[in-house]
């Protein structure tokens, strides 16, 4: 069996991530080929989710050989970075199984929303808004064809039968919990954690590693 796993990292996040690491590590004994690609490039003020999805498609087709099968492939994704694993896993069957981390199912479905402190009607109306990048520690310009891509997609309207684990903060305060509930509810080859921890979740990241670890074994058994 030729394991890979990618880590898919959040909006204005980058490989560099304590999630993405932390995990990546705790998968290794698996045997387990591990990539991060960065969603940032080649440009963060352009991304979209299509490109998004494209990136991690190309980082797929790079690791297959001609003469071998296909690989198994496992997406594990944070954030905007599980949104992108869900429709990722839905137009691709090499990925056979998906864990998300406090996943925005629902980015690019509520006009009424925020970015970080930009209201979405703003960034609309200014065609770009500029957003803190955590990982650069610098204000980055964003364009709004990120959030006006996104409606291209609905992750209510997909059917991935494939096991997933998702891990929900119970006091995250950017993505709802009650919306992630609803999306694992209707499907039930999603096994779904509520833990006591906010968006981050670096307070349950122990519990996380371990019970990926696990999950991705059986799962792949």
């Amino acid at each position: 069996m030729s394991l890979h796993v990618f880590y898919l990292h959040g909006f204005a996040s980058s490989p560099e991530s304590s999630k993405a690491i932390a995990l990546m590590r705790a998968l290794e004994p698996l045997g387990a080929s591990t990539h991060i690609p960065d969603l940032n490039q080649p440009s963060f003020r352009t991304l979209t989710i299509t490109r998004m999805i494209a990136q991690v498609r190309g980082a797929i087709d790079a690791v297959e050989t001609p003469a071998g099968p296909s690989p198994d492939v496992v997406l594990v994704g944070s954030s905007l970075g599980a949104f992108v694993a869900v429709h990722t896993a839905a137009a691709d069957p090499r990925v056979k199984a998906l864990v998300l981390l406090a996943p925005a199912l629902d980015f690019g479905g509520d006009a009424d929303g925020r970015l970080g402190h930009v209201s979405i009607a703003d960034w609309k109306a200014a065609g770009s808004a500029q957003v803190f990048h955590y990982a650069w520690n610098r204000a980055e310009t964003i364009d709004y064809a990120l959030y006006d891509d996104a409606h291209r997609y609905d992750a209510f309207g997909v059917d991935l039968p494939i096991p997933i684990l998702i891990f929900q903060g119970s006091a995250d305060a950017v993505v709802s919990p009650a919306v992630v509930k609803r999306w694992a509810a209707a499907r039930p080859h999603v096994q779904l954690e509520i833990v006591p921890d906010d968006h981050q979740l670096h307070a349950s990241l122990g519990r996380i590693a371990d019970a990926t670890k696990a999950f991705v074994s059986s799962v792949l058994r």
